[in-house]
């Protein structure tokens, strides 16, 4: 058989999908985003200057310079037959209103979470949970040098649903990401349901909303 028919082939049963990438401020999107991509990815990074203090939020000196001010773009391979389309979320509060545009037509979002800034994790887990159909699993950023948290212990700080995925990674380590890219599709096609002969699987997703969590990690 010709090889490049048989490749051909493939292409044309290759299934894409878009995924996004949420999470608060400085979680780590734009590393993870740019660890897996296939392609030079596309970062919409700015400068934070003074001019920006009272609106931005500011991270401790020497640990952050930039910050997204539109989105993050990347594109993997995960299987042969599947490719994904990363979108990373700009995670400054005054940029959240693009947060609906690019999970229109969304497979699913990881919402990266940094467990010394727990509470910047909120906003995004509210917006899934309650604002947004989309399926999500929550991944926890292991930062070098970052004390180690059971994930249970997470899983209450964020007042998380039982019935949503929780994760580590290494947004810095590809094969690490790659693993939790896996995890959401798992999760995703786990809630679909085919409604019908010839008809496209429909993503179904239930959570109880928890819109004010208290709990916090020391």
């Amino acid at each position: 058989m010709d090889s490049s028919a048989s490749r051909s082939d493939a292409d044309l049963l290759a299934i894409s999908a878009k995924i996004v990438v949420a999470g608060g401020f400085g979680v780590g999107k734009t590393t993870f985003v740019g660890s897996v991509s296939e392609v030079p990815p596309l970062s919409n990074e700015a400068w934070m200057t003074e001019a920006g203090a009272g609106v931005d939020e500011l991270v401790p000196p020497g640990t952050k310079s930039t910050t997204t001010v539109a989105m993050d773009f990347g594109r993997i391979t995960l299987r042969e037959d599947l490719l994904l389309y990363l979108f990373g979320t700009p995670g400054q509060a005054r940029f959240w209103f693009l947060w609906d545009d690019l999970s229109r037509g969304a497979l699913g979002a990881v919402v990266l979470v940094d467990t010394s800034r727990i509470d910047q994790s909120f906003a995004a887990i509210n917006y899934f949970e309650n604002d947004s159909e989309l399926p999500f699993i929550v991944a926890v950023n292991q930062f070098e040098g970052m004390p180690v948290h059971d994930l249970e212990e997470v899983r209450d700080a964020l007042a998380l649903s039982p019935d949503i995925p929780l994760v580590t990674c290494d947004a810095r380590d590809p094969k690490s990401a790659v693993a939790t890219l896996q995890e959401l599709v798992s999760h995703t096609l786990s809630l679909a349901v085919v409604s019908g002969p010839g008809r496209h699987p429909e993503a179904r997703f239930s959570a109880e909303g928890q819109s004010t969590p208290y709990a916090s990690l020391s």
